[in-house]
Formats: structure tokens, sequence, C-alpha cells
């Protein structure tokens, strides 16, 4: 695993996300704009939903900032490719895959059956 090219995939990818975060956010602040003048009730209930599906992309994609940010932190420390569950090797192509991965496949299968 080339940890150097490891590194640049996981910054470009927080460059990415930070400025679809910062675009989003835009866009929630035109909404907001947009709320100040009467609208027909008929669109209320679209415009709701379009505002709540925004929120969720946004949480979404600070979720992945947060894993890429913890990712490059293992990068630091010597440990990136090392599952923070069980200590044993995260795959290659998991990492080719998903550069943020924190876990080996069953580490996180563990984890995925938890959370349902």
């Amino acid at each position: 695993m080339d940890v150097t090219a490891a590194r640049q995939r996981l910054e470009k990818i927080c460059d990415e996300l930070d400025r679809s975060i910062g675009v989003l956010n835009g866009a929630g602040e035109h909404a907001r704009w947009a709320g100040d003048y009467p609208q027909d009730p008929a669109d209320a209930g679209a415009n709701l939903s379009e505002s709540e599906r925004s929120q969720a992309v946004i949480a979404a994609a600070r979720r992945q900032r947060s894993d890429v940010l913890a990712a490059l932190h293992r990068i630091d420390l010597g440990v990136y490719g090392t599952c923070v569950d069980c200590g044993g090797m995260v795959p290659a192509g998991r990492l080719e895959a998903k550069p943020e991965a924190a876990r080996c496949v069953a580490c996180q299968g563990k984890l995925d059956r938890l959370r349902r």
C-alpha cells in the first residue's frame, strides 16, 4: 500500500467534500432567503422535503469528511491500513474502494449488524 498516494487521494476527497458542503450550505441559505416571500401552500411540502433532503446530504458529507480526516490522522500515526477494532490488516482492495475505511471487512460487518 502506497501511503503517499493514499494521503494525496484522501486530501483530494476532503477538498471535494469541503466544496460540496459549502455549495449545499449556500443552497440552504438561498432557500431560507426565498422563504421570506409568500409561497403557494401546495409548494410548502415540496420545499420542506427538499430542505430535509439537503440537510441529510450535508450530514452524510460531514460524516464522510470526518472519516477522511480520521484516516489522514491514522497515516500520521503510521497505522493506516490497520483495523481499528481487531488490529488486522484492512485489505488493499477495500482501501482502494474506500480509502477512509477504518475496519477490515469482518469488523465492519459486525458493526453494521449492531447498528441495525
